[in-house]
């Protein structure tokens, strides 16, 4: 492991707003503060959002500054990306956002149900080959209505044309209530000041003319979820690893 990883976790290690706990403590129990967020660290009653794979945290921290009434918590496996906002939040003295370290298979290990109102999954591996890791998925969705209020919102940012057609086919064949659902965000006229917080991935997949998705529907609970039977096309443009692909872009330039 490199010395600036090793830094980067020896700082997150110090700042408050940063949680993270080994599985072996959790497993069992679960987390400390499932259920006690909003009493014992954000110290308020406001609604709960998530950003799962929240990378550099940058919808966390860009929404946690419009939206002082509500509290933010970016959750990410990868602690070194996760670094960047928690130590901007940290900076700027947010009261209102926080950052955990956890797989989001284990979520509802994290929080209490009905404790989150909102979710933002922004940019995620669209999991061609793997439905079962796919963040919108059966698997996933049943697990974010463990810790969601009933009819909470989830929102989905992507580049990926697999993901955003799998994601479609999955709430029509659930009659799940969509609020939105746009094939091209930035041509739509839909992206506002909220929409247009750009992720250090949306940033890339702009430059290279790609366009950006997004739909923003509700999970109540009590329906049984099915998997859509559908062929979809894969993207042609990942025959590199995302960190592959940023090696690439550089030498490109």
């Amino acid at each position: 492991m490199g010395k600036n990883k090793l830094k980067k976790f020896a700082e997150m290690e110090q700042l408050d707003c940063v949680f993270q706990f080994p599985f072996a403590a959790i497993k069992d129990n679960g987390c400390p503060m499932r259920g006690k967020w909003n009493q014992e660290y954000f110290r308020n009653d406001h609604p709960i959002v998530l950003e799962l794979g929240c990378g550099k945290g940058e919808y966390a921290v860009g929404l946690g500054k419009r939206f002082p009434e509500k509290n933010y918590i970016g959750v990410d496996i990868k602690g070194a990306r996760m670094w960047t906002g928690a130590k901007q939040a940290n900076a700027e003295g947010m009261t209102n956002v926080a950052f955990l370290r956890t797989s989001i298979e284990i979520i509802d290990r994290m929080f209490a149900p009905g404790e989150v109102s909102e979710i933002w999954i922004t940019f995620p591996d669209p999991q061609m080959k793997k439905v079962n890791k796919r963040l919108t998925g059966t698997r996933f969705l049943d697990n974010y209505r463990k810790i969601l209020k009933d009819g909470g919102i989830v929102h989905l940012k992507t580049d990926s044309p697999f993901l955003y057609t799998y994601t479609d086919a999955m709430l029509r064949l659930n009659s799940l209530p969509q609020d939105v659902n746009t094939s091209d965000l930035y041509a739509s006229g839909l992206a506002d000041d909220i929409l247009e917080i750009k992720t250090h991935y949306e940033r890339q997949w702009l430059s290279r003319g790609l366009t950006i998705k997004y739909i923003k529907f509700r999970l109540p609970h009590g329906v049984q979820l099915q998997e859509p039977d559908i062929e979809i096309e894969p993207d042609n443009y990942r025959s590199y690893h995302r960190d592959q692909m940023e090696f690439k872009d550089l030498n490109d330039n």
